[in-house]
């Protein structure tokens, strides 16, 4: 039955010779004449010589034969796929001639054009510089040559359709009117009044001049200030299409850049697929979360970013996808970022940062009575006659349930008030509901902030510094408890190298000038410090608690208690002097949102309080100090009269007497 099969299978063997094997009754002689017509290789056959016992000889058979068998299989499967995806191919293509011969019989050949006319009309249509153009028609010169199912057609077709889909010529007209801009600026933004100067002074000079070369803004602040919604605001003033790439968590380069085309499926760059989007060359283009980019083994995002935001290189910015060059510099890109120190240096040396700074409480109240509640009342779908803000009910909300420099957080509370409320209108018909301090913890829940406790009396060992993060102002409670020892310091709470220098610096400054501040000159000898940041979970660095650490050093030493709400800011020198720190407006706003009532600031500061609200200089007493000195006398009441120094005697050679003079 083998040798049967194996007979149909091959064309080698006739069919006479299967019908004389069948007559045969001797199993040798079976076998023998079975050998000659297989196949097989000199060592098969010298293996079939050597197996003397028929049995042995015969099994061997059926194994060349069950293997050749199976190999026949296998041809015939792969011969039947060939021939299967050959008359699949040639009935397509059949198909579509007859298709086309059809339209022709209707009539509607001259109507509807081929592909290819289609290609090269939108490719003349679509305004491409020279060499583009150029390109895009030996592209489709190489797509009309390729097979009518070539994987690569697919390719060359969706690159031509991206050159003709680019924007090469199209741009949306400026309609640039200061008054227009400024009423835009104001109806969606509250505050920020130095940033809205900044982008009107832009627009008047993109108004002035033909120039389309200009600094690249970058917008710096916390989250939830507006960033991202003020360039949506400066693209409606301009009269511009608006596009936003989101950057954080961008590793590969060629998110930036694009893919080549030799990846399957490679696609352009994220600036090249906005700007198809826009459909314009000159929108408005925000660039998202600058700070949050990342670099690993597919290169650096930042640094294909210069690219495209360097005036002097966008001219002819290159797309890895497209191969040709694209003109970026009538785009008006505008960044944003949480933390200017985490922009790459690259980037930040050609881009004008302008800060926005978090919001005062009274600012809070205003957008949260303005834009806020207005806005979650109607998707709610309350009225005036369902729900009524008190002014004491915003400021509990603000002031109780958030904890920010931003209206991200105040924007969900007031969502969620809205929802309750509307639910207890469902439920127990249309009573109307006032939202007061009570009404505002009986809706929200129980306290999720409590007031830092800037009016109770104050420890010793513990003072109050002023610290900036990047979602805003905050204040630190630095605490020194002092143990009989062999004078070490201990520092604990996730401080940074620069804030552990800033207590050794204090705690030489202490060693150093003993005497004038009242203490024990051999402190350092029997006394272990163990100086604590409270909230250890959070890492804290940064050169501006070097007064604060050592105020708190120095009340422990003394046992005196510090001023009360008072906080410091500031870093200090081995000499005691007072260098001057950075983000002034977002601590005075920070100690202001605490409660304090005192802060103590470097003198080189007093420039930086153009920006701080009127409402918390106002509320604010801000002392500036040159010295640690000056600053440890203002926090430490017993040491606020400052004793005057003994004058040191001299003693006076005695006049001669005259009898001695006559003498000698």
């Amino acid at each position: 039955e083998n040798f049967e099969e194996y007979a149909r299978g091959t064309q080698r063997i006739s069919p006479e010779i299967v019908g004389s094997l069948e007559s045969i009754q001797e199993a040798p002689l079976l076998a023998d004449l079975m050998c000659a017509h297989l196949p097989l290789k000199v060592e098969d056959r010298q293996e079939l010589l050597e197996a003397i016992p028929i049995i042995e000889r015969l099994e061997k058979i059926c194994g060349f034969l069950q293997r050749e068998n199976h190999l026949q299989h296998i041809e015939r499967d792969v011969r039947d796929r060939v021939r299967d995806q050959m008359e699949r191919g040639q009935r397509e293509y059949y198909l579509q001639e007859q298709l086309k011969a059809i339209h022709q019989e209707l009539g509607q050949g001259d109507d509807e054009r081929d592909e290819y006319t289609e290609l090269s009309e939108a490719i003349k249509k679509a305004g491409m510089p020279k060499d583009v153009r150029e390109k895009a028609q030996r592209e489709l010169t190489r797509y009309q040559r390729m097979p009518t199912m070539s994987p690569e057609g697919t390719v060359v077709r969706t690159y031509i359709e991206w050159l003709i889909d680019m924007p090469w010529k199209k741009r949306s007209k400026d309609k640039i009117d200061l008054e227009v801009a400024r009423k835009q600026l104001d109806t969606d933004h509250y505050g920020l009044d130095r940033v809205k100067d900044r982008i009107l002074e832009f627009l008047a000079v993109r108004k002035l001049s033909k120039s389309t070369k200009g600094p690249i803004l970058c917008l710096v602040g916390p989250p939830g200030v507006g960033k991202t919604s003020l360039g949506q605001s400066i693209a409606e003033a301009m009269g511009r299409k608006f596009v936003r790439v989101a950057l954080g968590g961008v590793r590969d380069e060629a998110e930036i850049r694009g893919h080549r085309r030799t990846y399957i499926g490679a696609l352009p760059g994220r600036i090249i697929q906005s700007l198809k989007k826009a459909g314009v060359k000159n929108p408005v283009f925000m660039l998202d979360e600058l700070d949050k980019m990342n670099m690993d083994f597919r290169g650096d995002p930042s640094s294909a970013l210069l690219e495209v935001l360097d005036p002097e290189q966008n001219t002819k910015f290159s797309d890895h996808y497209l191969e040709v060059d694209v003109d970026l510099h009538e785009i008006f890109f505008i960044a944003t970022a949480n933390d200017e120190y985490e922009i790459p240096y690259a980037l930040y040396d050609r881009m004008e940062i302008v800060h926005l700074s978090g919001y005062t409480p009274f600012e809070k109240e205003q957008i949260a009575r303005l834009f806020l509640i207005p806005k979650h009342m109607k998707e709610s779908g309350l009225t005036d006659k369902n729900i009524a803000f008190t002014k004491e009910g915003i400021h509990t909300i603000i002031d109780k349930y958030t904890r920010e420099a931003g209206v991200r957080d105040l924007e969900r509370r007031v969502a969620q008030v809205c929802r309750k409320v509307a639910r207890k209108v469902v439920e127990g018909g249309k009573r109307k509901i006032k939202v007061d301090t009570k009404g505002a913890i009986e809706l929200l829940g129980p306290v999720e902030y409590i007031d830092f406790a800037a009016d109770k009396e104050p420890s010793p060992g513990v003072s109050i510094g002023l610290a900036w993060t990047s979602t805003g102002g905050d204040i630190l409670q630095i605490e020194t408890s002092i143990m009989r020892g062999k004078g070490d310091l201990m520092l604990t709470g996730q401080l940074g190298e620069v804030m552990r220098e800033s207590a050794q610096a204090a705690y030489t400054y202490l060693r150093a000038n003993a005497t004038a501040l009242g203490i024990n000159g051999n402190f350092y000898k029997d006394k272990d410090f163990h100086l604590h940041v409270p909230e250890g979970a959070i890492p804290k660095d940064g050169p501006s608690a070097g007064i604060p650490i050592a105020v708190s050093m120095l009340s422990a030493l003394r046992g005196d208690k510090p001023n009360a709400a008072t906080a410091a800011t500031g870093e200090i020198t081995l000499r005691g002097r007072v260098l001057p720190i950075g983000g002034v407006k977002e601590k005075l706003l920070a100690a202001h949102r605490a409660g304090m009532k005192k802060v103590i600031m470097p003198v080189e500061n007093e420039k930086d309080l153009v920006d701080v609200p009127k409402e918390v200089k106002s509320e604010l007493e801000i002392v500036f100090v040159e010295e640690l000195t000056h600053a440890i006398r203002e926090m430490m009441p017993k040491l606020k009269k400052k004793a005057k120094p003994k004058k040191k005697r001299v003693a006076k050679p005695k006049a001669k007497t005259k009898a001695k003079r006559k003498k000698k």
